[in-house]
């Protein structure tokens, strides 16, 4: 299959970027190359193929998500310099470190 040089402009644009006129040629013949190697393989005769998910046989493994109690929230907080409202107090960082950032 032959692809034109508006072809491979009309894709850079669709792509955002932009050839140099020396590298358009070498990009259409890359192109071209890419759907040859394309038309090929939409020849291949798949009709015995079993349908593949996935290359291996190996499967997730999942454990029962079972609740469990947490550590105690003021024995948590008991390192933490300021608290306010059950929340750890931070200086703001958006606003130089002013309050209301």
């Amino acid at each position: 299959m032959t692809i034109s040089k508006e072809e491979v402009l009309h894709v850079a644009k669709l792509s955002k970027l932009r050839f140099l006129d020396s590298e358009l040629d070498e990009m259409t013949k890359h192109l071209g190359k890419v759907t040859d190697m394309m038309a090929n393989l939409s020849q291949v005769d798949t009709t015995d193929v079993p349908f593949t998910s996935s290359v291996t046989e190996e499967t997730n493994v999942f454990r029962e998500d079972i609740a469990i109690k947490g550590e105690s929230r003021d024995e948590l907080f008991s390192n933490v310099p300021e608290t306010q409202d059950g929340y750890i107090k931070v200086p703001a960082i958006m606003d130089n470190g002013e309050a209301g950032a």
